[in-house]
């Protein structure tokens, strides 16, 4: 939908937003003035969609006019619209949002998921709940939350984004009308099926989601796993699946439409499948998360399944320290970082495997007295090489 008139109604309804334009913006002048009063670093964002498509960052007066061009060019391209607003970039912020469930009768919110590990804007890993959300701070965003679905007589599953800033301040970002591709951490830590129930409040019942205070039990991690390769600018890697094994064990989750023998082409999302695990407590599910990224196997494409078993290794990652910019600054997560051990034990795969090639190439020798003596010459050179 329109973010500009969702601003304009998460204000009204005194939900804390980011300073910024509550309407498109589509010629420089009214540009220029709206970015003084607010201050740069600011954002160019496309009005009518998300997924990091449309974003430009703009840290100069001088760049504003270009930046205002090229994100409306590439969202009338992905979303047919044009219209871009611009707001104050949050330096270092943290990217929270708050799942909700509204029927007829009652909204309630169903906790926060931590969704800062992103490329390109679009998420990479999820969790519930935060390690920087409180449970005083998960009931003030919640509340925020609910005012606003109920400001728009919001009905079934949604779910609200928020900034959230290093003094813990929070401003809405947008509302996702629907079912959210990382629900299942929410599902694992509050034991709410949200699909069932969206279904039961479209079917006109209510939901079965008890009335008291929901608190999060455990934690809950998922990974995406997307035919990318991180090592080159996460650009999609198309290909067939030749093989696949799958992780297991108790609270694994493994949700995809994937399966052997399948092709990976450019012409869908490259979202694979869906790790999901649930532990007593955050280390616990990073352990257990580890484990099955090394359980899991896809042959034939290349995946960032390498990028998310360096990530669980990672201390800052294993400390909560995080921040939707935290990839920008941590290339190295992006490709691995051989040791000299590696090196070895690849220069010694890659002879074998050249050896192996060699001996399947090589003709045999004949045991009959009429063998060719050509082929039999052949034979011997190709030996000795």
């Amino acid at each position: 939908g329109d973010k500009t008139e969702a601003r304009r109604r998460m204000r009204d309804a005194g939900v804390p937003i980011v300073p910024g334009a509550s309407a498109p913006v589509d010629q420089i002048g009214p540009a220029l003035g709206l970015a003084r009063e607010i201050g740069y670093p600011l954002m160019v964002k496309a009005a009518a969609g998300g997924g990091g498509r449309g974003m430009r960052m703009v840290r100069a007066p001088e760049e504003l006019e270009s930046a205002l061009a090229s994100a409306a060019s590439e969202a009338l391209k992905a979303f047919g619209d044009a219209s871009v607003y611009i707001e104050k970039y949050i330096v270092r912020p943290r990217h929270i949002e708050i799942q909700i469930l509204a029927d007829r009768e009652r909204t309630v919110h169903l906790g926060e998921r931590e969704c800062s590990i992103q490329r390109r804007h679009q998420k990479l890993v999820e969790e519930a709940p935060s390690c920087a959300v409180t449970e005083e701070l998960r009931e003030w965003m919640g509340a925020a939350a609910i005012a606003a679905a109920e400001a728009v007589g919001y009905l079934g599953a949604g779910t609200c984004e928020f900034l959230l800033a290093e003094d813990r301040s929070f401003y809405f970002l947008e509302m996702n009308t629907r079912i959210q591709v990382e629900h299942p951490v929410t599902e694992m830590v509050y034991g709410v099926d949200l699909v069932r129930e969206q279904l039961r409040i479209a079917a006109g019942e209510t939901m079965r989601v008890h009335r008291g205070l929901l608190y999060p039990r455990g934690w809950a991690l998922e990974c995406r796993i997307t035919s990318e390769d991180p090592g080159n600018g996460f650009l999609p890697s198309t290909g067939r699946i030749e093989a696949l094994r799958l992780p297991g064990g108790p609270g694994v989750r493994w949700d995809s439409g994937i399966d052997t023998g399948d092709e990976v082409t450019l012409f869908y999302d490259s979202l694979l499948a869906k790790l999901i695990v649930w532990a007593p407590d955050r280390p616990q599910a990073i352990g257990r998360m580890a484990r099955a990224l090394d359980e899991l196997l896809v042959l034939g494409i290349a995946t960032n399944q390498g990028f998310h078993r360096r990530l669980m290794a990672d201390a800052a990652f294993q400390q909560g320290e995080i921040d939707i910019q935290f990839l920008e600054r941590r290339p190295d997560l992006a490709a691995p970082s051989l040791t000299g051990e590696a090196l070895a034990e690849l220069a010694i795969a890659a002879a074998l495997a050249e050896d192996e090639a060699k001996r399947m190439r090589r003709p045999g020798v004949s045991d009959d007295d009429h063998a060719s003596t050509f082929w039999l010459q052949h034979a011997r050179d190709e030996g000795l090489r």
